[in-house]
Protein backbone atom coordinates (compact mmCIF):
# COMPACT_ATOMS: atom_id res chain seq x y z
CA UNK A 1 0.00 0.00 0.00
CA UNK A 2 1.79 3.57 -0.70
CA UNK A 3 2.94 5.81 2.45
CA UNK A 4 0.44 8.46 1.16
CA UNK A 5 -2.57 6.25 1.60
CA UNK A 6 -4.43 6.29 5.54
CA UNK A 7 -3.86 2.66 6.68
CA UNK A 8 -7.29 0.96 6.58
CA UNK A 9 -9.21 0.32 9.74
CA UNK A 10 -12.75 0.38 11.43
CA UNK A 11 -13.86 4.06 11.10
CA UNK A 12 -17.27 5.73 12.26
CA UNK A 13 -19.81 6.53 9.67
CA UNK A 14 -19.98 10.64 9.55
CA UNK A 15 -22.11 11.07 5.92
CA UNK A 16 -24.77 8.59 4.63
CA UNK A 17 -26.87 9.46 0.88
CA UNK A 18 -29.13 6.63 0.53
CA UNK A 19 -31.68 6.62 -2.34
CA UNK A 20 -30.73 9.67 -4.02
CA UNK A 21 -32.29 10.43 -7.30
CA UNK A 22 -32.77 14.29 -9.21
CA UNK A 23 -34.11 15.09 -12.86
CA UNK A 24 -34.09 18.33 -14.37
CA UNK A 25 -36.67 19.17 -16.97
CA UNK A 26 -38.04 15.35 -16.79
CA UNK A 27 -34.28 14.15 -17.24
CA UNK A 28 -33.03 11.90 -14.84
CA UNK A 29 -29.27 12.61 -13.72
CA UNK A 30 -29.38 10.68 -10.32
CA UNK A 31 -31.36 7.74 -9.86
CA UNK A 32 -31.14 5.92 -6.58
CA UNK A 33 -27.65 7.31 -5.80
CA UNK A 34 -25.75 6.29 -2.50
CA UNK A 35 -22.31 7.09 -0.85
CA UNK A 36 -21.00 6.62 2.60
CA UNK A 37 -18.57 8.92 4.23
CA UNK A 38 -15.77 7.79 7.37
CA UNK A 39 -14.28 9.29 9.14
CA UNK A 40 -10.54 9.54 8.77
CA UNK A 41 -10.98 8.35 5.31
CA UNK A 42 -10.77 9.72 1.85
CA UNK A 43 -13.54 8.24 -0.76
CA UNK A 44 -12.92 8.70 -4.08
CA UNK A 45 -16.32 9.59 -6.41
CA UNK A 46 -15.35 8.73 -10.24
CA UNK A 47 -17.35 8.40 -13.47
CA UNK A 48 -17.08 10.39 -17.03
CA UNK A 49 -18.25 13.74 -17.47
CA UNK A 50 -22.35 13.75 -17.29
CA UNK A 51 -22.41 10.87 -15.02
CA UNK A 52 -23.63 12.43 -12.00
CA UNK A 53 -21.31 13.23 -9.69
CA UNK A 54 -21.38 17.32 -9.83
CA UNK A 55 -25.16 16.86 -9.19
CA UNK A 56 -24.73 14.66 -5.98
CA UNK A 57 -22.37 16.95 -4.28
CA UNK A 58 -24.75 19.96 -4.68
CA UNK A 59 -27.16 18.10 -3.22
CA UNK A 60 -23.98 16.47 -0.51
CA UNK A 61 -22.91 20.19 0.25
CA UNK A 62 -27.11 22.11 0.30
CA UNK A 63 -26.65 23.75 -3.25
CA UNK A 64 -29.71 21.21 -4.92
CA UNK A 65 -32.05 20.00 -3.50
CA UNK A 66 -32.86 15.86 -4.18
CA UNK A 67 -36.10 15.06 -5.53
CA UNK A 68 -35.85 11.83 -3.30
CA UNK A 69 -33.63 10.32 -0.79
CA UNK A 70 -31.94 11.02 2.04
CA UNK A 71 -28.79 12.60 3.33
CA UNK A 72 -27.68 11.91 7.03
CA UNK A 73 -25.15 13.70 8.79
CA UNK A 74 -23.51 11.90 12.27
CA UNK A 75 -26.47 10.09 12.20
CA UNK A 76 -29.66 13.11 11.44
CA UNK A 77 -31.18 14.19 8.67
CA UNK A 78 -29.44 16.63 6.91
CA UNK A 79 -31.67 18.73 4.38
CA UNK A 80 -29.44 21.75 4.16
CA UNK A 81 -31.51 24.46 2.86
CA UNK A 82 -27.91 26.52 1.80
CA UNK A 83 -24.30 25.94 1.05
CA UNK A 84 -23.91 28.11 4.22
CA UNK A 85 -26.27 26.55 6.22
CA UNK A 86 -24.13 22.88 5.17
CA UNK A 87 -21.17 24.97 6.09
CA UNK A 88 -22.05 25.63 9.50
CA UNK A 89 -23.21 21.72 9.93
CA UNK A 90 -19.63 20.91 8.88
CA UNK A 91 -19.94 20.15 5.32
CA UNK A 92 -16.98 22.13 3.08
CA UNK A 93 -17.15 21.93 -0.13
CA UNK A 94 -14.42 22.84 -2.80
CA UNK A 95 -15.00 23.38 -5.62
CA UNK A 96 -13.90 22.87 -9.15
CA UNK A 97 -14.66 26.11 -10.16
CA UNK A 98 -13.16 28.18 -7.91
CA UNK A 99 -15.12 30.93 -5.60
CA UNK A 100 -12.00 33.26 -5.02
CA UNK A 101 -12.89 36.50 -5.01
CA UNK A 102 -10.66 38.56 -7.16
CA UNK A 103 -10.68 41.80 -5.65
CA UNK A 104 -10.56 41.29 -1.80
CA UNK A 105 -7.17 40.15 0.21
CA UNK A 106 -6.23 36.51 1.14
CA UNK A 107 -7.63 37.36 4.33
CA UNK A 108 -10.99 38.60 3.06
CA UNK A 109 -11.00 35.11 1.33
CA UNK A 110 -10.23 32.92 3.86
CA UNK A 111 -12.36 34.28 6.04
CA UNK A 112 -15.71 35.00 3.92
CA UNK A 113 -18.18 35.95 6.70
CA UNK A 114 -15.43 38.46 8.79
CA UNK A 115 -12.19 38.39 9.56
CA UNK A 116 -11.49 36.96 13.36
CA UNK A 117 -12.24 39.13 15.98
CA UNK A 118 -9.68 39.88 19.37
CA UNK A 119 -11.48 42.00 22.31
CA UNK A 120 -14.29 43.04 20.07
CA UNK A 121 -12.50 44.36 17.24
CA UNK A 122 -11.14 42.59 14.11
CA UNK A 123 -7.92 41.23 13.86
CA UNK A 124 -5.40 40.86 11.43
CA UNK A 125 -2.74 39.54 13.95
CA UNK A 126 -5.33 36.83 14.73
CA UNK A 127 -6.27 35.95 11.02
CA UNK A 128 -2.75 35.16 11.01
CA UNK A 129 -2.47 33.26 13.67
CA UNK A 130 -4.85 31.17 12.63
CA UNK A 131 -4.62 31.00 9.13
CA UNK A 132 -0.76 30.47 8.79
CA UNK A 133 -0.29 26.72 9.87
CA UNK A 134 -2.45 25.81 7.02
CA UNK A 135 -1.31 27.75 4.54
CA UNK A 136 1.99 26.71 5.55
CA UNK A 137 0.57 22.85 5.29
CA UNK A 138 -0.28 23.44 1.75
CA UNK A 139 3.41 25.43 0.75
CA UNK A 140 1.30 28.92 0.18
CA UNK A 141 3.91 31.24 0.85
CA UNK A 142 1.65 34.58 0.31
CA UNK A 143 1.00 37.45 2.29
CA UNK A 144 -2.75 37.81 4.27
CA UNK A 145 -2.94 41.09 2.43
CA UNK A 146 -2.02 40.44 -1.12
CA UNK A 147 -4.45 40.90 -4.00
CA UNK A 148 -6.39 37.33 -4.50
CA UNK A 149 -6.93 38.24 -8.26
CA UNK A 150 -2.83 38.33 -8.83
CA UNK A 151 -2.49 34.47 -7.78
CA UNK A 152 -2.06 32.19 -10.33
CA UNK A 153 -4.83 29.57 -10.68
CA UNK A 154 -3.05 26.84 -8.61
CA UNK A 155 -2.50 29.07 -5.81
CA UNK A 156 -6.14 30.03 -5.83
CA UNK A 157 -6.95 26.51 -6.31
CA UNK A 158 -5.06 25.75 -3.15
CA UNK A 159 -6.52 28.80 -1.43
CA UNK A 160 -9.82 27.27 -1.52
CA UNK A 161 -8.60 24.38 0.00
CA UNK A 162 -6.94 26.27 3.18
CA UNK A 163 -10.57 28.63 3.15
CA UNK A 164 -12.18 24.94 3.73
CA UNK A 165 -9.97 23.16 6.08
CA UNK A 166 -10.07 26.37 8.72
CA UNK A 167 -13.82 25.86 8.86
CA UNK A 168 -12.34 22.70 10.42
CA UNK A 169 -15.32 20.21 8.78
CA UNK A 170 -16.68 17.00 9.85
CA UNK A 171 -16.98 16.35 5.50
CA UNK A 172 -14.46 17.90 3.08
CA UNK A 173 -15.77 17.59 -0.21
CA UNK A 174 -12.61 17.81 -2.84
CA UNK A 175 -14.24 18.31 -6.55
CA UNK A 176 -11.23 18.01 -8.93
CA UNK A 177 -8.66 19.52 -6.68
CA UNK A 178 -5.66 18.94 -8.60
CA UNK A 179 -7.00 20.04 -12.15
CA UNK A 180 -4.93 23.48 -11.67
CA UNK A 181 -1.79 21.79 -9.84
CA UNK A 182 1.64 21.00 -10.96
CA UNK A 183 3.37 17.78 -9.60
CA UNK A 184 4.97 19.58 -6.60
CA UNK A 185 1.88 20.48 -5.37
CA UNK A 186 -0.23 17.64 -6.12
CA UNK A 187 2.15 16.07 -3.64
CA UNK A 188 1.73 18.24 -1.23
CA UNK A 189 -1.77 17.72 -1.23
CA UNK A 190 -1.20 14.41 -0.83
CA UNK A 191 0.44 14.98 2.65
CA UNK A 192 -2.13 16.79 3.82
CA UNK A 193 -4.73 14.29 2.85
CA UNK A 194 -2.86 11.79 4.90
CA UNK A 195 -2.82 14.79 7.84
CA UNK A 196 -6.30 15.59 7.46
CA UNK A 197 -7.31 11.92 7.25
CA UNK A 198 -5.66 11.87 10.77
CA UNK A 199 -7.74 14.53 12.10
CA UNK A 200 -10.51 12.20 11.62
CA UNK A 201 -12.24 14.23 8.91
CA UNK A 202 -14.12 12.72 5.83
CA UNK A 203 -13.07 13.37 2.73
CA UNK A 204 -14.83 12.94 -0.75
CA UNK A 205 -12.64 13.11 -3.56
CA UNK A 206 -13.86 13.60 -6.92
CA UNK A 207 -11.06 13.23 -9.92
CA UNK A 208 -10.81 12.05 -13.76
CA UNK A 209 -6.98 11.40 -12.65
CA UNK A 210 -7.56 7.85 -11.69
CA UNK A 211 -3.99 7.06 -11.16
CA UNK A 212 -4.82 9.96 -8.13
CA UNK A 213 -7.20 8.17 -6.97
CA UNK A 214 -5.72 4.94 -6.10
CA UNK A 215 -2.88 6.90 -4.57
CA UNK A 216 -5.00 8.79 -2.09
CA UNK A 217 -7.80 6.72 -1.51
CA UNK A 218 -9.30 4.58 0.81
CA UNK A 219 -12.46 3.61 -1.13
CA UNK A 220 -14.22 4.16 -4.00
CA UNK A 221 -17.82 4.69 -5.77
CA UNK A 222 -18.04 5.11 -9.33
CA UNK A 223 -21.12 6.50 -11.35
CA UNK A 224 -22.59 5.56 -15.05
CA UNK A 225 -25.25 7.22 -16.05
CA UNK A 226 -26.70 8.50 -12.61
CA UNK A 227 -26.48 5.13 -11.25
CA UNK A 228 -23.46 3.61 -8.88
CA UNK A 229 -22.13 0.71 -10.64
CA UNK A 230 -19.38 0.37 -7.88
CA UNK A 231 -20.17 0.88 -4.45
CA UNK A 232 -17.92 2.00 -1.92
CA UNK A 233 -15.41 -0.75 -3.24
CA UNK A 234 -11.95 -0.99 -1.22
CA UNK A 235 -9.13 0.19 -3.49
CA UNK A 236 -6.50 -2.47 -2.47
CA UNK A 237 -9.30 -4.70 -4.66
CA UNK A 238 -9.65 -3.05 -7.46
CA UNK A 239 -7.22 -1.46 -9.92
CA UNK A 240 -7.10 0.87 -13.43
CA UNK A 241 -8.80 -1.40 -15.58
CA UNK A 242 -12.03 -2.31 -12.97
CA UNK A 243 -12.49 1.50 -12.56
CA UNK A 244 -12.67 2.11 -16.50
CA UNK A 245 -15.01 -0.64 -16.81
CA UNK A 246 -17.11 0.71 -14.05
CA UNK A 247 -17.30 4.06 -15.59
CA UNK A 248 -18.02 2.95 -19.04
CA UNK A 249 -19.08 -0.46 -19.41
CA UNK A 250 -17.60 -3.37 -20.89
CA UNK A 251 -18.08 -2.66 -24.34
CA UNK A 252 -16.31 0.75 -24.25
CA UNK A 253 -13.52 0.22 -21.57
CA UNK A 254 -10.80 -1.13 -23.93
CA UNK A 255 -11.07 1.89 -26.11
CA UNK A 256 -11.48 4.36 -23.76
CA UNK A 257 -8.37 6.39 -24.04
CA UNK A 258 -6.10 5.80 -26.69
CA UNK A 259 -3.55 7.17 -27.41
CA UNK A 260 -3.44 10.18 -30.13
CA UNK A 261 -2.56 9.39 -34.06
CA UNK A 262 0.75 10.72 -34.60
CA UNK A 263 0.79 13.41 -37.45
CA UNK A 264 0.00 12.31 -41.09
CA UNK A 265 2.56 14.70 -42.89
CA UNK A 266 6.05 16.31 -42.40
CA UNK A 267 5.53 20.03 -40.60
CA UNK A 268 4.48 22.60 -42.96
CA UNK A 269 6.03 26.50 -43.11
CA UNK A 270 6.56 28.23 -39.41
CA UNK A 271 2.95 29.92 -38.45
CA UNK A 272 4.32 31.12 -35.10
CA UNK A 273 8.59 32.67 -34.85
CA UNK A 274 9.97 34.00 -31.42
CA UNK A 275 13.61 35.14 -31.48
CA UNK A 276 15.36 35.89 -28.44
CA UNK A 277 11.88 37.18 -26.49
CA UNK A 278 12.38 38.73 -23.21
CA UNK A 279 9.90 39.58 -20.52
CA UNK A 280 11.80 40.71 -17.67
CA UNK A 281 11.47 38.47 -14.67
CA UNK A 282 9.11 36.06 -16.92
CA UNK A 283 10.68 35.19 -20.60
CA UNK A 284 15.02 35.49 -20.99
CA UNK A 285 15.87 35.68 -24.56
CA UNK A 286 13.67 32.30 -25.49
CA UNK A 287 13.40 31.27 -29.20
CA UNK A 288 11.38 29.01 -30.80
CA UNK A 289 9.77 27.80 -34.28
CA UNK A 290 6.43 26.15 -34.41
CA UNK A 291 5.32 25.06 -37.76
CA UNK A 292 1.84 23.78 -39.56
CA UNK A 293 1.03 20.28 -38.73
CA UNK A 294 2.58 19.77 -35.76
CA UNK A 295 1.68 19.94 -31.72
CA UNK A 296 4.62 21.80 -30.10
CA UNK A 297 4.39 21.26 -26.04
CA UNK A 298 5.85 23.30 -23.90
CA UNK A 299 6.89 22.30 -20.29
CA UNK A 300 8.27 23.17 -17.11
CA UNK A 301 7.33 24.15 -13.22
CA UNK A 302 5.00 26.27 -12.40
CA UNK A 303 6.11 30.28 -13.40
CA UNK A 304 9.10 28.36 -15.51
CA UNK A 305 7.72 30.66 -18.79
CA UNK A 306 5.65 28.52 -20.52
CA UNK A 307 2.56 30.27 -20.12
CA UNK A 308 4.38 33.49 -20.53
CA UNK A 309 5.06 32.13 -24.20
CA UNK A 310 1.43 31.67 -25.27
CA UNK A 311 0.78 35.03 -23.39
CA UNK A 312 2.93 36.51 -25.98
CA UNK A 313 2.05 35.07 -29.18
CA UNK A 314 -1.89 35.86 -28.33
CA UNK A 315 -0.99 39.35 -27.57
CA UNK A 316 -1.68 39.63 -23.49
CA UNK A 317 2.09 39.94 -23.12
CA UNK A 318 4.43 42.04 -24.95
CA UNK A 319 8.26 41.72 -24.80
CA UNK A 320 10.61 44.05 -24.24
CA UNK A 321 13.24 42.83 -26.54
CA UNK A 322 13.49 39.95 -29.26
CA UNK A 323 10.62 39.47 -32.15
CA UNK A 324 7.54 37.86 -32.85
CA UNK A 325 6.21 36.77 -36.00
CA UNK A 326 2.94 35.46 -36.72
CA UNK A 327 2.38 33.60 -40.38
CA UNK A 328 -0.07 36.60 -40.64
CA UNK A 329 1.63 39.14 -39.79
CA UNK A 330 3.69 40.85 -37.29
CA UNK A 331 3.93 40.37 -33.25
CA UNK A 332 0.21 40.90 -32.33
CA UNK A 333 -0.45 44.22 -30.08
CA UNK A 334 -3.13 42.92 -28.44
CA UNK A 335 -5.67 39.82 -28.23
CA UNK A 336 -8.31 41.06 -30.17
CA UNK A 337 -5.52 41.63 -32.72
CA UNK A 338 -4.38 38.14 -32.38
CA UNK A 339 -7.70 36.47 -32.85
CA UNK A 340 -8.00 38.88 -35.78
CA UNK A 341 -4.63 37.07 -37.24
CA UNK A 342 -5.64 33.49 -36.71
CA UNK A 343 -4.31 32.99 -33.54
CA UNK A 344 -6.89 30.75 -31.01
CA UNK A 345 -6.82 30.53 -27.35
CA UNK A 346 -7.94 28.15 -24.72
CA UNK A 347 -7.60 28.99 -21.23
CA UNK A 348 -7.07 26.39 -18.51
CA UNK A 349 -9.44 28.52 -16.22
CA UNK A 350 -12.70 28.46 -18.30
CA UNK A 351 -15.10 30.28 -15.29
CA UNK A 352 -12.96 33.24 -15.07
CA UNK A 353 -11.31 33.71 -19.35
CA UNK A 354 -13.48 31.00 -20.96
CA UNK A 355 -17.10 31.33 -20.68
CA UNK A 356 -20.22 33.10 -20.41
CA UNK A 357 -21.69 30.90 -17.91
CA UNK A 358 -25.46 32.57 -17.63
CA UNK A 359 -25.66 32.38 -21.58
CA UNK A 360 -26.87 29.52 -23.38
CA UNK A 361 -23.95 27.01 -25.12
CA UNK A 362 -25.12 28.23 -28.55
CA UNK A 363 -24.24 32.10 -27.73
CA UNK A 364 -20.80 30.99 -26.06
CA UNK A 365 -19.33 28.78 -29.07
CA UNK A 366 -20.70 31.62 -31.52
CA UNK A 367 -19.71 34.87 -29.44
CA UNK A 368 -15.81 35.35 -30.85
CA UNK A 369 -16.48 34.34 -34.51
CA UNK A 370 -19.87 36.19 -35.27
CA UNK A 371 -20.30 38.04 -31.64
CA UNK A 372 -16.59 39.87 -31.53
CA UNK A 373 -15.39 39.52 -35.05
CA UNK A 374 -18.46 39.86 -36.84
CA UNK A 375 -17.78 37.35 -39.56
CA UNK A 376 -20.76 36.22 -41.82
CA UNK A 377 -23.46 38.01 -43.13
CA UNK A 378 -24.87 41.45 -41.37
CA UNK A 379 -28.17 39.58 -41.56
CA UNK A 380 -27.41 36.42 -39.88
CA UNK A 381 -30.31 35.03 -37.88
CA UNK A 382 -30.35 33.51 -35.14
CA UNK A 383 -31.84 30.04 -36.01
CA UNK A 384 -28.53 30.13 -38.19
CA UNK A 385 -26.01 30.89 -35.70
CA UNK A 386 -27.95 28.25 -33.39
CA UNK A 387 -27.24 25.84 -36.00
CA UNK A 388 -23.85 26.83 -36.55
CA UNK A 389 -23.29 26.20 -33.10
CA UNK A 390 -25.30 22.77 -32.82
CA UNK A 391 -23.38 21.25 -35.49
CA UNK A 392 -19.68 22.26 -33.46
CA UNK A 393 -21.50 20.58 -30.53
CA UNK A 394 -22.17 17.60 -32.04
CA UNK A 395 -18.60 17.58 -33.42
CA UNK A 396 -17.00 17.64 -30.16
CA UNK A 397 -19.78 15.94 -28.44
CA UNK A 398 -21.09 18.24 -26.21
CA UNK A 399 -23.95 16.54 -24.17
CA UNK A 400 -26.93 18.91 -23.42
CA UNK A 401 -28.05 20.76 -25.85
CA UNK A 402 -27.19 24.15 -27.42
CA UNK A 403 -29.76 26.23 -25.94
CA UNK A 404 -29.23 25.00 -21.92
CA UNK A 405 -26.98 27.55 -19.81
CA UNK A 406 -23.95 27.01 -20.02
CA UNK A 407 -23.09 27.02 -16.21
CA UNK A 408 -25.78 23.73 -15.85
CA UNK A 409 -23.14 21.69 -17.95
CA UNK A 410 -20.65 19.31 -16.24
CA UNK A 411 -17.19 20.71 -16.31
CA UNK A 412 -15.93 18.45 -19.35
CA UNK A 413 -18.54 19.69 -21.41
CA UNK A 414 -18.14 22.98 -20.38
CA UNK A 415 -14.34 22.86 -21.26
CA UNK A 416 -15.63 21.53 -25.04
CA UNK A 417 -17.78 24.36 -25.46
CA UNK A 418 -14.31 26.61 -24.78
CA UNK A 419 -12.82 24.68 -27.68
CA UNK A 420 -16.37 24.66 -29.83
CA UNK A 421 -15.85 28.59 -29.45
CA UNK A 422 -12.16 28.76 -30.87
CA UNK A 423 -12.82 26.57 -33.61
CA UNK A 424 -15.75 28.43 -34.80
CA UNK A 425 -13.48 31.48 -35.61
CA UNK A 426 -11.44 28.79 -37.26
CA UNK A 427 -7.59 29.81 -36.64
CA UNK A 428 -4.55 28.91 -37.98
CA UNK A 429 -2.55 28.46 -34.80
CA UNK A 430 -4.08 27.03 -31.68
CA UNK A 431 -3.14 28.07 -27.88
CA UNK A 432 -3.99 25.41 -25.52
CA UNK A 433 -3.47 26.14 -21.93
CA UNK A 434 -4.13 22.83 -19.98
CA UNK A 435 -6.86 22.21 -22.62
CA UNK A 436 -8.12 18.49 -20.87
CA UNK A 437 -8.50 19.78 -17.42
CA UNK A 438 -11.48 18.28 -15.28
CA UNK A 439 -12.07 16.30 -17.98
CA UNK A 440 -12.67 12.39 -18.25
CA UNK A 441 -10.69 9.68 -19.79
CA UNK A 442 -13.29 9.29 -22.74
CA UNK A 443 -13.56 12.86 -23.50
CA UNK A 444 -10.12 13.50 -22.97
CA UNK A 445 -9.15 10.98 -25.96
CA UNK A 446 -11.82 12.91 -28.19
CA UNK A 447 -10.36 16.55 -27.66
CA UNK A 448 -6.74 14.98 -28.15
CA UNK A 449 -7.83 13.56 -31.48
CA UNK A 450 -9.41 16.76 -32.34
CA UNK A 451 -6.22 18.24 -31.63
CA UNK A 452 -4.26 15.96 -33.83
CA UNK A 453 -6.64 16.21 -36.68
CA UNK A 454 -6.34 20.61 -36.12
CA UNK A 455 -2.86 19.78 -36.77
CA UNK A 456 -3.08 17.54 -39.55
CA UNK A 457 -5.27 19.98 -41.23
CA UNK A 458 -2.70 22.70 -41.83
CA UNK A 459 -2.89 24.52 -38.25
CA UNK A 460 0.45 25.26 -36.15
CA UNK A 461 -0.63 23.71 -32.05
CA UNK A 462 1.15 24.99 -29.34
CA UNK A 463 0.73 23.44 -25.51
CA UNK A 464 1.19 23.18 -22.04
CA UNK A 465 -0.18 20.73 -19.34
CA UNK A 466 0.42 20.36 -15.52
CA UNK A 467 -0.32 16.54 -17.10
CA UNK A 468 2.87 15.05 -18.39
CA UNK A 469 1.69 12.14 -19.65
CA UNK A 470 -0.51 14.22 -21.92
CA UNK A 471 1.93 15.79 -23.72
CA UNK A 472 3.85 12.69 -24.37
CA UNK A 473 0.52 11.70 -25.76
CA UNK A 474 -0.24 14.59 -27.92
CA UNK A 475 3.09 15.95 -28.80
CA UNK A 476 5.58 16.08 -31.83
CA UNK A 477 7.81 17.60 -29.26
CA UNK A 478 8.03 19.33 -26.53
CA UNK A 479 9.96 22.44 -25.20
CA UNK A 480 11.40 22.55 -21.79
CA UNK A 481 12.11 25.81 -20.08
CA UNK A 482 13.40 26.39 -16.63
CA UNK A 483 13.78 30.52 -15.39
CA UNK A 484 11.90 31.56 -18.30
CA UNK A 485 15.03 30.31 -20.51
CA UNK A 486 14.44 27.31 -23.15
CA UNK A 487 16.79 24.35 -21.83
CA UNK A 488 15.87 21.18 -23.64
CA UNK A 489 13.77 19.70 -26.60
CA UNK A 490 12.24 16.04 -26.49
CA UNK A 491 10.88 14.34 -29.23
CA UNK A 492 10.78 10.96 -30.59
CA UNK A 493 12.22 8.21 -28.09
CA UNK A 494 13.36 11.05 -25.93
CA UNK A 495 9.78 11.94 -25.02
CA UNK A 496 8.44 10.36 -21.99
CA UNK A 497 6.75 11.36 -18.50
CA UNK A 498 10.50 10.44 -17.10
CA UNK A 499 12.62 12.43 -19.50
CA UNK A 500 10.46 15.18 -19.24
CA UNK A 501 10.08 15.36 -15.31
CA UNK A 502 14.11 14.97 -15.16
CA UNK A 503 14.37 17.94 -17.89
CA UNK A 504 11.87 20.21 -16.26
CA UNK A 505 13.80 19.43 -12.63
CA UNK A 506 17.36 19.10 -13.51
CA UNK A 507 19.35 21.74 -12.36
CA UNK A 508 16.29 23.74 -10.43
CA UNK A 509 17.29 24.75 -7.01
CA UNK A 510 14.37 25.69 -4.88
Amino acid sequence: MPADRVDRVDRQTVLTATGVTKRYDGVRVLADAAVTLRAGEVHALVGENGAGKSTLVKILSGVVHPDAGRVLLDGREAAFATSRQASEAGVALVSQELAIFGDLSVAENLFPHGLPRRGGLTSNAEAERRARPVLDELGLRIRLDARAGDLDLADRQLLEICRALLTEPRVLILDEPTSALPKEAVDRLAAVLLRTGGRGIAILYISHYLEEVLRFSQRVTVLRDGRVTLSGAEIADVDLTALVTAMLGESHAATAAPKASPGTGAPGAPAVVLESVTIPGRLDGVSLTARRREVVGLAGLQGAGHLAVLEVISGQARPTSGSVRLAAGKAPRSFRQAIGQGVAFVPSDRKRYGLMLDRPVWENITSVSWLGLHRGSPMLHRRELVDRAARSARGLRVNGGVHRRTGELSGGNQQKVVFAKWLDTDPSIMLLDDPTRGVDVRARAEMHAVIRALADEGRAVLITSTDLSELVDLCDRVLVLQRGRTVDELSGERLTQQALSVSMNAGYAG
